[in-house]
C-alpha cells in the first residue's frame, strides 16, 4: 500500500473540526488514487496467461509462435512491472534487462534490474540502454520482445546521438524544464538527440515482434510521447525540435553539439526518426495498461463513498500551475455560493500535468505552486481544502509529493510573516509550505501517471 507518510500531521494541522474533516477526506482520496496506480497490480490484473497465449484485454499473442521471449524497458515503475511480468511468464522468459530507479536493482527471475539515475540521466543509464539494444538487435523474426515502459523512461534510458554528450543532453533538458515547455515539446527535442527514443528501438528490433506495455505519464496517452516513444513512430521532425527551442528562447543557449545535430538533420544530412508508415512498426503492439484516468476515477470513487457529491473535472489538465490554482479556487467559491457545478458537501477531482515557467530562484514543484496560487483565494471558506500531488511522489526537485491548503492557511501564514505572493513570484512554494507544515510526503511511490488534485468542501 502506498501511504502519505505525514497524513496524521497534515490533518491535525487544520484549524477546527470541519477543516480537519476536509483534510482527512482529501488525503484519504489521494491515497486511494495512488494505490489504483500500483504498477504490479495493474500488470497482474490486465496481462493474463492462457494455456499457450498471453492476453491483454482483447489482444492476444500465441506464445508457441516464438522461439524466445525477451523483456526490456525502463521507467519509475520498471521494477514493479518487471516483477509482475516475471510472476506471469516465469520460465517462458529467455532473458531480460530493465533500467530502474536506484535502490531496486537486482534480479527477478531471468530479468536483470539495472540501476540508473532520474531525473538526471547518467552513464549507468547509457550502459543499460546499450545492453537492451544488444538484446533486441540479436532477436529475430521468431522472437517476442516485451517492452515495459513507464514515466521517467526518458531519463532512465538515455543514449545520446551523433556526437551529443550526456552532459549536453542534461543541459538542454533542464533548460526546457525551466522554460515552461510542455512534456510533448521536451520529448520532441529529446527524441531527435537520441538513438533509442523516437522509434529507434522498434527499428533496431525489427523483424522481431514487440509487445509494448505502457503506464502513461503523458496527458492524452500519446504513445509517441511516453518515455519519448522508443517503439512508436515519431510524427515530429528536426525542424519541430529547432522551432521549440527558438519558441522558448533557448536556441542561442543550446550546446553546440545539439545545434549542429539538429541543423544537419533539418537539412537531411542525417536520417530522421522513424515515421508513421515505416514497416518496422507493423509488428509493434502498443497497449496502455494504466493512466491518469485510473487515478482520478479511484480518487473520485472514494469521495463518493464518503458521501460527497463528487465529479471528475478532467484527467487531461494542462496549463500554468498558478493559473490552474486560481481557477480551482474560483470553483470552490462557485460551489459555496451557487451550488454549481455540484452542491456541498462536494468534491472536484482533476488530473493531468501542469507546468511552471521558472523566473525565480526558489524551490518547488508544479503541485506545490498550484496550491500556493490558490491560497490567497480560499480565506473565509470553512471546511474547504485543496490538495495536489505528483503520483511518483516527487514534485519538482524536492522531497515532497505536493501540498495542501485550506481556508485558514492564509491567516496562518500571516501570523508567521509569510506572504504567498512573494513566494509565488520567487517560485518558492516548497519553503512556504515547509514553514507551515503542509507539504505532502510519500517518498518515491514506484509509479508515475501524472498528477492528481482534489478540492473538497466538507
Amino acid at each position: 500500500m502506498i501511504k502519505i507518510k505525514n497524513k496524521s500531521g497534515l490533518v491535525r494541522n487544520g484549524k477546527g473540526r470541519l477543516n480537519r474533516k476536509a483534510r482527512h477526506l482529501a488525503l484519504q482520496s489521494l491515497e486511494a488514487g495512488l494505490n489504483a496506480a500500483d504498477p504490479g497490480k495493474i500488470v497482474r490484473s490486465r496481462v493474463l496467461l492462457g494455456k499457450s497465449n498471453i492476453r491483454v484485454d482483447g489482444f492476444s499473442l500465441d506464445l508457441r509462435k516464438f522461439k524466445s521471449v525477451y523483456v526490456i524497458g525502463g521507467g519509475k515503475a520498471g521494477a514493479s512491472m518487471a516483477n509482475a511480468i516475471n510472476q506471469i511468464l516465469g520460465r517462458r522468459i529467455t532473458r531480460g534487462f530493465v533500467n530502474v530507479l536506484p535502490g531496486v536493482a537486482g534480479r527477478t527471475g531471468m530479468i536483470e534490474l539495472h540501476q540508473a539515475s532520474h531525473p538526471t540521466p547518467d552513464e549507468s543509464g547509457v550502459k543499460g540502454t546499450l545492453e537492451m539494444l544488444k538484446i533486441v538487435e540479436e532477436a529475430g523474426k521468431e522472437d517476442l520482445i516485451i517492452c515495459l515502459i513507464s514515466g521517467g523512461g526518458s531519463s532512465l534510458m538515455p543514449l545520446p546521438r551523433d556526437g551529443v554528450t550526456l552532459h549536453d543532453k542534461r543541459e538542454i533538458t533542464q533548460a526546457l524544464l525551466r522554460s515552461g515547455a510542455t512534456i510533448d515539446e521536451i520529448n520532441a527535442v529529446r527524441k531527435h538527440i537520441s538513438y533509442f527514443k523516437g522509434g529507434w528501438l522498434a527499428k533496431k528490433a525489427y523483424p522481431a515482434t514487440i509487445l509494448n506495455l505502457v503506464l502513461s505519464d503523458v496527458v492524452g496517452d500519446t504513445i509517441s510521447s511516453i518515455a519519448s516513444g522508443p517503439s512508436a513512430p515519431d510524427p515530429t521532425t528536426f525542424h519541430d525540435a529547432i522551432t521549440i527551442l527558438k519558441k522558448h528562447c533557448l536556441w542561442g543557449k543550446t550546446p553546440e553539439s545539439i545545434r549542429k545535430l539538429l541543423s544537419e538533420g533539418e537539412k537531411g544530412v542525417i536520417p530522421e526518426t522513424p515515421k508513421p508508415g515505416d514497416k518496422v512498426f507493423r509488428k509493434v503492439h502498443n497497449i496502455v495498461l494504466g493512466n491518469n484516468r485510473s487515478v482520478t476515477t479511484a480518487t473520485c470513487q472514494y469521495l463518493r463513498s464518503a458521501g460527497l457529491n463528487s465529479m471528475i473535472l478532467t484527467s487531461t489538465l494542462e496549463g500554468e500551475a498558478r493559473h490552474v490554482g486560481v481557477i480551482l479556487s474560483s470553483i470552490a467559491w462557485e460551489i459555496e455560493r451557487a451550488g454549481s457545478p455540484t452542491r456541498r458537501p462536494a468534491a472536484i477531482v482533476a488530473g493531468g500535468e501542469t507546468t511552471v515557467t521558472v523566473t525565480g530562484a526558489g524551490t518547488g514543484g508544479r503541485n506545490q505552486e498550484l496550491v500556493l496560487a490558490a491560497t490567497p483565494k480560499l480565506p473565509h471558506l470553512n471546511g474547504v481544502v485543496l490538495a495536489s500531488l505528483s503520483t511518483d511522489g516527487v514534485d519538482g526537485p524536492t522531497d515532497a509529493a505536493g501540498a495542501i491548503a485550506d481556508g485558514d492557511t492564509l491567516a496562518k501564514a500571516a501570523r508567521i510573516g509569510l506572504v504567498p505572493e512573494d513566494f509565488l513570484n520567487a517560485n518558492d512554494s516548497y519553503r512556504f509550505f515547509s514553514k507551515l507544515g503542509d507539504l505532502i510526503l510519500t517518498g518515491p511511490t514506484g509509479t508515475n501517471v501524472n498528477d492528481v488534485t482534489v478540492l473538497v468542501l466538507a
